[in-house]
């Protein structure tokens, strides 16, 4: 079952980095004032970056190379993301509903992350990437 559900749930969380990344390429003027007026020098260069780690983040987690350092890029990422984008604006009454749900998306993205580098730092990576071993019934012995 793991077999489906690793790729699935990389694939789900690799979307939004995807889309978030494309968005950013697209609209790229638009970022980039977002990012000045929040104060990031050479915003530009920011936004740029941002997109990059987006963009090949993403397609990282979707064909599931180097997974480990991949998750704990993006989880790295979202920590400031968080705080300068949304956590910041969670005091305007006018968007504090909206900034609110972006900053408990962004924990959850997080946590789907966290698993991600827990699974492929440990025995789960390992085993998936062996082939089945066959497996030996040995008649028991009684003790004479």
């Amino acid at each position: 079952m793991n077999k489906y559900l690793n790729p699935l749930s990389r694939a789900l969380i690799a979307v939004i980095f995807l889309v978030s990344g494309v968005g950013k390429v697209l609209s790229f003027e638009q970022m980039v004032r977002a990012a000045g007026s929040a104060g990031f020098p050479l915003p530009s260069i920011a936004i740029a970056i941002a997109a990059l780690i987006e963009i090949i983040g993403g397609l990282a987690l979707l064909g599931g190379w180097q997974v480990r350092w991949t998750s704990l890029t993006l989880f790295v990422y979202l920590i400031p993301t968080t705080l300068i984008f949304h956590a910041a604006k969670l005091s305007d009454p006018a968007q504090a509903r909206m900034q609110m749900v972006e900053v408990l998306k962004n924990l959850a993205i997080m946590g789907g992350l966290l698993k991600f580098y827990v699974d492929a730092s440990g025995g789960a990576a390992r085993a998936e990437s062996r082939p089945e071993v066959e497996t030996r019934e040995f008649p028991a012995r009684r003790a004479s």
